[in-house]
């Protein structure tokens, strides 16, 4: 190691699991000799890798909310209107931020690790960890004061004050959001998704435990569910934290540095935008939703149309991760020197996301009846759902 902390490049011995995933080769023009479809076949490879496990990871993180919503629609219309409106406007609005944020990371850790600057993977991490912290304490007013904002946009009384309450709840899993995605985007450039995978895995299975026991032996209602998510949640950080400090990241991780704090400004303005550009289109959905609490049969409608924005957020996931994968591909590429890889790369990722939107949206037009089953069996909710449905399955973005 360097006098600087930067581990010297011909000391750093090559990751056997990563040979046969990622080609750091700079030979351009051997990929033009290549048939077009092997090249797709070879690269499509090497996305997947990355692509496979964290749509896993994203699906499996989210489903957790997904079971919190449903074991509330099994309580009741109210009890279901306000956890959803906790979790696709309150918890929802600072995700799409948070995530965003982070996303810098992709860029960032990708290019270093693409060219081969490791110690610099973990001084970005903690970056992001300092500035995403800050931006939840910034946000805290969204959690405390939701109740009297909610009734000022329009919200039946009943709905805003139960949400209010469920939102103070998750004031936890607010801050897990700034440990975990800098994490998993920090072990994502590394290739190391499948460690997330079985994080999350591990956290699901904790959750559905906990949103039994706390639903249905310890009787706690719709608090109960609210408080499982800190849980489950607060598990996939902690997993992936434990990984990453204990020798799992050992190129990568080499300590808490006073590092971390030198060039912030430059890094917030790089996450602030990166936040931005993600989470548009993710807080207009969250404006749908509280737009329906003016209409007449507020419960209803607000349950109808949560039910649809949590299967489209249950989809978009996936999308998301295409979008991850991509930045890591792009960025390893870019790190190592070859533009034209990156190009390609893009090329199949964007490829590849839209046949999956095809899928999708057949299967949603085939079971478009069946949907809102799993959070609820009240009828009138089941109606309502069954009339979106159709714009639901055309919503769904590649």
């Amino acid at each position: 190691m360097t006098s600087n902390g930067e581990v010297n490049e011909s000391k750093v011995p090559l990751l056997e699991d990563l040979a046969s995933t990622v080609d750091r080769s700079n030979d351009g023009e051997d990929d033009q000799h290549q048939d077009l479809a092997r090249r797709v076949w070879i690269e499509s490879e090497k996305l997947w890798h990355i692509v496979g496990p964290a749509i896993f990871s994203r699906v499996a993180s989210y489903s957790m909310l997904v079971i919190t919503q449903a074991f509330a629609g099994h309580l009741g219309d109210l009890e279901l209107a306000a956890i959803s409106i906790s979790n696709n406007v309150v918890v929802g609005f600072d995700f799409g931020l948070l995530l965003g944020m982070a996303s810098a990371l992709e860029t960032l850790c990708g290019q270093a690790f693409g060219a081969k600057k490791y110690y610099m993977l973990g001084v970005y991490m903690q970056r992001s960890w300092i500035v995403l912290l800050m931006c939840c304490v910034l946000l805290l007013p969204l959690y405390l004061f939701s109740s009297p904002f909610l009734k000022l946009l329009g919200q039946p009384s009943d709905i805003a004050e139960l949400c209010g309450t469920v939102a103070v709840c998750m004031i936890p899993l607010h801050f897990s959001f700034a440990i975990q995605f800098p994490l998993q985007r920090f072990l994502q450039s590394q290739l190391k998704n499948s460690v997330i995978a079985w994080m999350s895995l591990v956290a699901l299975l904790v959750h559905i435990l906990v949103s039994w026991l706390f639903v249905y032996r310890l009787q706690l209602g719709v608090i109960g569910t609210a408080i499982t998510l800190n849980f489950s949640w607060w598990v996939l950080a902690f997993g992936c934290f434990l990984y990453t400090v204990c020798g799992g990241c050992p190129l990568t991780w080499t300590g808490f540095s006073i590092e971390a704090f030198s060039g912030l400004w430059e890094f917030i303005k790089l996450s602030s935008a990166s936040g931005v550009m993600l989470c548009l289109e993710n807080w207009y959905y969250r404006i749908l939703i509280l737009m329906t609490g003016n209409l007449k049969n507020a419960e209803i409608a607000v349950d109808a149309l949560s039910i649809c924005m949590t299967i489209n957020g249950w989809e978009m996931m996936i999308p998301f991760a295409f979008f991850a994968g991509t930045g890591v591909r792009v960025a390893n590429e870019l790190g190592a020197g070859n533009g034209k890889g990156a190009k390609f790369a893009t090329i199949v990722s964007v490829g590849t996301s839209l046949l999956i939107g095809l899928f999708f949206w057949l299967l949603i037009m085939i079971y478009n009846d069946k949907l809102a089953l799993i959070f609820s069996t009240s009828e009138p909710v089941l109606q309502e759902v069954n009339k979106l449905s159709v714009l639901l399955g055309l919503h769904y973005p590649p």
